[in-house]
């Protein structure tokens, strides 16, 4: 039973990709947090979300774990390190090092600590090169998961989010839908009652000719990756103006859930 949870991460537990009436996004871990705050009696919840997208790890591990800690809350998700798995350079070997340091101080002030695994990327454009760096850093996180009693949400294994329909147009942050069944396997990982099955089939789709899929790419590679690339370049992030969401009512969740729906 689940009183308090705080969500630390990147785009990813952000919401990027699940967008709100007001702008903001909502996202898996905000979905999740619903989840289980309906385990409780009403208004005996606690929810903060602290992440921020474009992140990485060391960023999260200063800004975000110090006021998890403060926070102290019965359970913490803990996504980092895929932002600088993606950079050109960086060894997985050593992003793990760095991970465990911070699973660590987590595991040792607070309850449970759900850490998290990067997706299979063998159908993204560009990402899908990395696929091997990224299983690397999958098995250090196992590993580190194993040493330190944590529940792993794997979203390797998740397959159904390989489907087109669970990502958003700029292929690299989940859809709503994507983002629901991420918090369903969440909810399947801790042992709370889930509405439905995050492994449930996507109905098929039409066949799709090879020239709608080369202007489909063309479009993402405009739209999306060159400025993508772009902010690589000069440094940016997309993070860089951008406050954590904080605290949150699971009521006010629902009710920007269910304006969008």
């Amino acid at each position: 039973m689940i009183g308090s949870y705080v969500a630390l991460g990147d785009s990813f537990s952000e919401g990027v990709g699940d967008p709100g009436p007001d702008g903001s996004f909502v996202g898996w871990a905000d979905r999740f947090a619903v989840l289980l705050s309906d385990r409780r009696p009403e208004g005996d919840f606690e929810y903060t979300n602290l992440a921020v997208r474009g992140k990485l790890l060391d960023q999260i591990v200063a800004d975000q774990v110090p006021k998890a800690l403060e926070l102290a809350p019965d359970l913490v998700s803990f996504c980092a390190g895929g932002n600088d798995i993606i950079r050109p350079g960086t060894d997985p070997d050593e992003v793990a090092e760095r991970f465990e340091r911070a699973v660590v101080r987590l595991t040792g002030a607070i309850g449970t600590v759900m850490v998290t695994t990067g997706f299979d990327t063998r159908n993204v454009p560009v990402l899908k090169h990395l696929r091997g760096k990224i299983a690397t850093y999958n098995g250090h996180v196992r590993a580190i998961a194993d040493r330190y009693g944590c529940p792993v949400l794997d979203l390797w294994s998740l397959k159904t989010v390989q489907d087109r329909r669970a990502w958003d147009d700029d292929r690299l942050h989940l859809s709503p839908e994507g983002h629901t069944r991420v918090a369903l396997r969440a909810g399947q990982v801790l042992g709370v009652e889930i509405p439905a099955d995050p492994d449930q089939p996507w109905p098929p789709l039409p066949p799709r000719g090879t020239l709608e899929i080369r202007r489909d790419d063309v479009h993402w590679a405009r739209e999306y990756l060159v400025p993508w690339i772009g902010r690589r370049l000069r440094g940016e992030s997309s993070g860089d103006h951008v406050m954590a969401k904080g605290a949150l009512s699971p009521d006010d969740i629902k009710m920007r859930i269910a304006s969008v729906a």
